[in-house]
């Protein structure tokens, strides 16, 4: 972030993340770029051996290296030292419980992304951690990119106009082939529907959902979908297609895919209003297209003046030099440790500190429901909850 000035580092454990997993090591470097945490507790694997042998690779004292996350939540919650929040990031299908035990042992709670496989789950979960009066983040992290929030800042401040049409996508290829049944491991519990939840709705489709949420402001009221298994015996769905209906009136589609070929993670946007247009790509990040009405577009870039006071936010570096999917993430663990500073001195959040959370991660799964619900009812009109 901008201010290079912070606290004492907020003490973090990690669930999940050991050997083998690439969430983890994102998660760790983005806690840590701006200096705000410091990692001192981990349950990171699902074997007593895997996981102590990840801890101790990434340095953590080996009485905090816990065999299981429950023993990890009663301990830490017993010691004077103990974490503050945890980080989860395992399969889909390990949040609900785990993050209930850190909930209940009185810990602050960061959990990747659905943040459950059921919304029964994720409403249990919003009740708890209003109950117990905790911070519970959801790992939505293309909300925290700085064009992201500048465009959010610009459809808030009505420079589009009326929001009227909403265009976005997430393409991938890399399940264009059967890879789950040669033993690749993100592969393997992604496309496994008792530990992913759903396949490409859940994965990436709630990614796209989440940001046009983030940018458009406006709920879904009702859509109409349909799933897809391209790859023979898939058990779950590699491509989602989805129409909205927004409650100002907008119309909207999302399209979702792991078997685009040609595509390695490309999401985007497009908002279009009556006085003009945005359109954001997450693999240049650093630009925002602007076209007002009857007017030449504009290419925005984070870190110069044209970037308004929500982008200069989350800049850290000079305009020219790129920032995305790491620093995009490590904003986002930053507006979050913004809140968990301000829980442990018993004050007030900076009001412009945002962050995606339990609320958000239920609206989500909702999504995901509605979807499932459509597709099966062969692409019928589904409401959501209000």
């Amino acid at each position: 972030m901008n201010d290079p000035i912070h606290p004492a580092r907020i003490r973090l454990g990690m669930v999940g993340g050991g050997e083998g997993a690439f969430i983890g090591a994102v998660h760790r470097i983005a806690a840590r770029l701006d200096d705000r945490y410091e990692l001192v507790a981990g349950a990171l694997s699902s074997t007593p051996e895997a996981a102590r042998r990840s801890g101790l690779a990434i340095g953590l004292a080996p009485e905090r290296i816990y065999d299981d996350y429950a023993a990890m939540a009663r301990a830490e919650a017993a010691r004077p030292d103990g974490i503050e929040a945890v980080s989860i990031v395992t399969p889909n299908h390990l949040h609900a419980p785990m993050a209930r035990a850190f909930l209940e042992a009185g810990i602050h709670v960061i959990c990747d992304k659905p943040v459950t496989t059921t919304s029964a789950d994720a409403r249990m979960l919003h009740q708890l951690a209003g109950e117990r009066g905790l911070i519970f983040a959801v790992t939505h992290n293309y909300s925290a990119y700085a064009m992201v929030r500048h465009a959010q800042q610009m459809v808030r401040a009505g420079e589009l106009g009326e929001v009227r049409v909403v265009q976005v996508q997430y393409a991938q290829d890399w399940l264009a082939e059967p890879i789950e049944q040669e033993g690749q491991k993100q592969a393997a519990w992604r496309t496994d529907p008792a530990r992913s939840g759903g396949g490409a709705v859940g994965d990436i489709g709630t990614h796209a959902w989440q940001l046009a949420d983030t940018i458009v402001g406006q709920p879904v009221e009702s859509l109409a979908a349909e799933l897809s298994s391209f790859v023979p015996g898939r058990a779950v769905d590699d491509d989602v297609q989805v129409l909205l209906r927004y409650r100002n009136g907008a119309r909207g589609m999302l399209w979702a895919s792991q078997v685009a070929t040609g595509h390695a993670n490309e999401l985007r946007i497009g908002v279009y209003g009556s006085r003009g247009s945005i359109q954001w790509r997450q693999e240049q990040p650093d630009e925002l297209l602007w076209t007002p009405l009857g007017e030449p577009t504009r290419i925005l870039k984070r870190g110069t003046p044209a970037a308004n006071a929500a982008a200069a936010r989350l800049s850290r570096i000079p305009g020219g030099h790129p920032e995305g999917y790491l620093e995009g993430f490590a904003s986002l663990y930053s507006e979050i440790a913004e809140h968990l500073l301000a829980a442990r001195e018993g004050r007030a959040a900076p009001a412009d500190a945002q962050f995606p959370a339990i609320e958000d991660g239920l609206r989500a799964v909702e999504f995901i429901e509605a979807v499932q619900a459509s597709a099966r009812a062969g692409g019928s009109w589904v409401q959501l909850p209000t």
